[in-house]
Formats: structure tokens, sequence, C-alpha cells
């Protein structure tokens, strides 16, 4: 059985332990984007996002395909 100073330390050691880990926002987000445009390397999180962005910033070229 611990006491004093060592009991208190303990005591913070569980609470440090048995903390949730904070990430940050940027790292979320970074998990999600998965598609990457190869023309200006611009990440987008999905196919339909892809679209809309060479239809807003590359009209004259064609989308690739996704399937694969």
């Amino acid at each position: 059985m611990t006491r004093g100073k060592q009991k208190i330390e303990s005591q913070r050691k569980n609470a440090e332990k048995n903390q949730k880990q904070k990430g940050s926002q940027l790292e979320a987000r970074a998990l999600g984007l998965k598609v990457v445009c190869p023309i200006c390397k611009v990440q987008l999180a999905n196919e339909k996002q892809m679209n809309d962005h060479y239809g807003s910033k590359h009209p004259k070229e064609m989308p690739p395909s996704m399937s694969g």
C-alpha cells in the first residue's frame, strides 16, 4: 500500500495514462482526404468533389476515373 507522495504520483500517472489522446483537426482532415488532383495536387475527399473541382478549376480537362 502506498502513502503520501507516492500515492499522489501514482494517481497523477494513472490519470495521464487514462486521459484520451487529443488530436488536431488537421490530422483528422488529412485522414479523410483520399483523392488527389493530378494536375494541381489538391487533396479531395471523394470522386464527387473531384468532378466538381475539375468543372471549376480545369474545365478543358476530363476528370480521371476513380474505379481502380
